[in-house]
């Protein structure tokens, strides 16, 4: 059997035509959100829909990036991954340092702009998270697309609930508690992906040449 025969039956997914046409709507799904959030955290001054619009921008990216690569061979969708969990770490850690600076100036968000922006977000990746099932047991660059969504839904619920202790405590730590939760899954996920990738860079298969 060929090298690439081996390297394809590893990487069954290799070229998905199907998957490229998810990868486009779950941009164009995140890219319109940032929009929407970016304009929406500053406005009510929530560190956690802040937080949020810049993870949306993120996964844009990331979404970029998967596109490019969704064709060639498995140690370069490696590398793709690898450097988008790099990039979810280095997220985590300026939402810490974001959510620091929140909670020195004492900010209160408005919490009704926060729920009803936090609803949009959650519908938002919530499709973007059913059209990614499929291929959330691909390589190390599916996954990686798969896990940013499903922090994403789970952000979005913790926004909701912080809109609602925002309004009932009418104090800004809920929003600052959140924030940080949000950097942690951030922190999390990079820890998953870059493991994944990292494995997958290292076996025999993701070095023999393309074909």
């Amino acid at each position: 059997m060929s090298a690439s025969c081996c390297g394809q039956a590893h990487d069954p997914h290799r070229g998905s035509e199907s998957y490229r046409r998810v990868l486009w709507a779950v941009l164009a799904i995140n890219a319109a959100m940032f929009g929407v959030e970016v304009v929406a955290g500053l406005a009510a001054g929530s560190a956690s829909l802040q937080a949020d619009a810049l993870d949306f921008l993120g996964d844009a990216g990331n979404y970029i990036i998967s596109l490019l690569v969704v064709g060639m061979a498995l140690r370069y969708r490696a590398m793709a991954a690898f450097a988008k969990g790099t990039t979810m770490g280095l997220f985590g850690l300026w939402v810490i340092g974001m959510t620091a600076w929140h909670a020195w100036q004492g900010t209160v968000p408005e919490a009704f702009t926060m729920g009803a922006v936090g609803v949009a977000a959650l519908l938002a990746n919530a499709t973007s998270f059913a059209l990614l099932w499929a291929y959330r047991e691909g390589d190390s660059n599916m996954r990686s697309a798969w896990v940013c969504t499903r922090n994403d839904v789970l952000g979005n619920i913790a926004v909701l609930l912080a809109a609602l202790g925002v309004f009932g405590t009418g104090t800004g730590w809920p929003d600052i508690a959140v924030a940080a939760i949000m950097a942690a899954l951030a922190l999390q996920g990079a820890w998953i992906v870059i493991g994944h990738s990292w494995s997958e860079l290292r076996a025999p298969h993701a070095l023999q040449p393309a074909g």
